[in-house]
């Protein structure tokens, strides 16, 4: 069979399966978007249906009009959703944010435009809390960027770019800034970028009006050296930040002063149990909205380590758990901290776990969901 009838049959197949799942879909169900790091066919911004009660995902819509969708990101009316896409991820040429209108419950995205990352491998996307800002991270060129947000949700030109300087101890992997995330603080005023290159979690003040960026009195704090800091979450009471370092397999604790964007460490906690011996690296981390357990996956060791957080933000394992999966890549969490959803990107599968909400320990509920090289959850309840 030649390749044209091969991909008409493919798009056949699919449209076939996503008639009948939007017939059954239900609109009271969380709408999950779940990126695949590819190009062509394959690749593409899947839109499932999720039920809560069984786990399970129904495939609803594809958004085929992106290239090496890594990273996505939703604004906070829930109207438009974000996405790095990059004709070669990585290349010589800057990465595109694109600008994509939520029609509806049905999962199609209208896109609405692009506008260049100022960099490459664009890897991390945060829209601030009035949605007139979008932050990105841009990995191989070690930078981040902010995006004003017009009125109808598309993007104009970069408002603010800043170029990260310096290295870090480790040979192979920190010869040179690497911006791996950028987040914004509770109250909007600051902004964070994770740096694994410089073993340094950035601060900057953010006047999200005019999507400016400017240093923070407190320019950076540094992780342990060789930690490689990876992806940053804020606790729901605004009081502790957490960093999940890729390099040193570890989730460190920072308590935030919300009045000066100051970081104080105070915990650095391993991810991989003490006998494991092989390489592996961490990805993501997500909190529960109950702000009572944290999440973080280790690739190699290909698992998820589950913690309690304590009243003072300090974290004890629970237990490390396999992800289902090769290379677990990103977390997400539904149904008002009753799931966790894993996206197990080489394993190019999706896996659904059940939390305790006693004790945090995670259940699988059914066998993953098979999709290409998923990268990115986001989710609207």
């Amino acid at each position: 069979m030649n390749l044209f009838l091969t991909r008409s049959l493919f798009s056949l197949i699919v449209g076939a399966m996503l008639i009948s799942s939007a017939n059954v879909a239900c609109a009271n169900e969380p709408l999950v978007f779940i990126s695949a790091f590819t190009s062509g066919d394959a690749g593409a911004i899947h839109a499932y249906q999720l039920d809560v009660e069984t786990g399970s995902l129904r495939l609803i819509q594809r958004t085929t009009d992106v290239e090496n969708p890594f990273f996505m990101a939703l604004s906070p009316d829930q109207r438009y959703l974000y996405s790095i896409h990059a004709k070669a991820f990585g290349g010589a040429e800057n990465e595109e944010v694109a600008a994509y209108e939520i029609k509806g419950r049905s999962g199609e995205l209208a896109l609405l435009n692009r506008q260049s990352a100022r960099g490459t491998a664009s890897c991390y996307l945060t829209v601030d809390a009035t949605g007139k800002s979008v932050l990105v991270a841009n990995y191989s060129t070690g930078s981040v960027a902010a995006l004003p947000v017009l009125e109808d949700g598309s993007l104009g030109e970069a408002a603010s770019f800043v170029q990260h300087v310096g290295s870090s101890i480790d040979p192979k992997r920190q010869t040179g800034p690497f911006a791996h995330s950028i987040i914004t603080s509770p109250d909007n005023r600051f902004a964070y970028a994770a740096d694994l290159g410089l073993d340094q979690i950035l601060g900057y003040r953010l006047d999200a009006k005019t999507s400016k960026l400017s240093p923070n009195q407190q320019p950076f704090v540094r992780t342990p050296p060789g930690a490689g800091p990876r992806h940053l979450t804020f606790h729901p009471n605004g009081k502790h930040l957490y960093a999940i370092n890729e390099l040193k397999n570890s989730v460190t604790l920072f308590d935030y002063a919300n009045e000066t964007g100051m970081l104080i460490e105070r915990q650095t906690i391993p991810t991989l149990p003490p006998e494991f011996e092989g390489t592996s690296h961490c990805a993501d981390l997500k909190i529960t909205p109950d702000g009572r357990f944290l999440y973080g996956t280790n690739r190699g060791h290909d698992s998820i380590a589950a913690y309690r957080i304590a009243a003072d933000g300090q974290l004890a394992l629970i237990g490390i758990e396999p992800s289902l999966g090769k290379g677990p890549q990103n977390l997400a969490i539904a149904g008002d901290g009753k799931l966790l959803l894993c996206a197990n990107m080489p394993g190019n599968n999706v896996a659904v776990f059940r939390i305790d909400s006693e004790s945090g320990k995670l259940t699988s509920v059914g066998p993953p969901t098979t999709m290409p090289m998923p990268s990115c959850i986001m989710l609207l309840p």
